[in-house]
């Protein structure tokens, strides 16, 4: 099994999904880690990233899971994973892969953002990510798990919700 931890930016993706891993033993994947470095430096100047420049990160995220998948490991990986069309592509080809959107407001996305140090995406990208985001239909089948409680419930939550213990 693969859980796919997805939303915007301050969304916790990196703190939840280190935490889910740990809980159930298994490894995790940084999204982030998987960005070509001129990804990162075009993030980090506050220029939002486009279609093209998301092409071969999605494909290295898609990599991750299909190979997990054919190996039989689970894994946890965060991956904003903003359109429709992104997150077919990184789970199109395995049945047991899980999207888990950790969806918050603008305000608190915000709040946690201007919090976070040492990370190269500005606060300023935040609401280019949110015109950006299409939210999972109902068709993805995706677990949504509110930002406005501790990890440790949202951990509690997404493995209440996938049946996990």
């Amino acid at each position: 099994m693969i859980i796919v931890l997805m939303g915007v930016s301050g969304c916790g993706k990196t703190t939840v999904g280190v935490d889910l891993a740990a809980h159930l033993g298994w490894e995790y994947q940084e999204g982030d880690a998987l960005h070509p470095q001129k990804n990162i430096l075009k993030m980090a100047d506050g220029m939002p990233l486009n279609d093209e420049d998301r092409k071969p990160w999605i494909a290295r995220v898609t990599d991750w899971i299909n190979s997990h998948c054919l190996a039989g490991r689970d894994g946890v990986i965060s991956c904003s994973a903003l359109k429709k069309s992104y997150r077919q592509t990184i789970t199109s080809k395995q049945n047991d892969v899980y999207l888990v959107y950790l969806c918050g407001t603008r305000e608190l996305l915000s709040r946690r953002l201007a919090q976070r140090r040492d990370h190269f995406m500005p606060p300023d990208l935040l609401d280019s990510q949110l015109e950006l985001l299409e939210e999972p239909s109902a068709d993805e089948r995706a677990i949504v798990v509110t930002i406005d409680r501790t990890p440790n419930d949202m951990v509690k939550s997404i493995c209440d919700c996938l049946g996990l213990q």
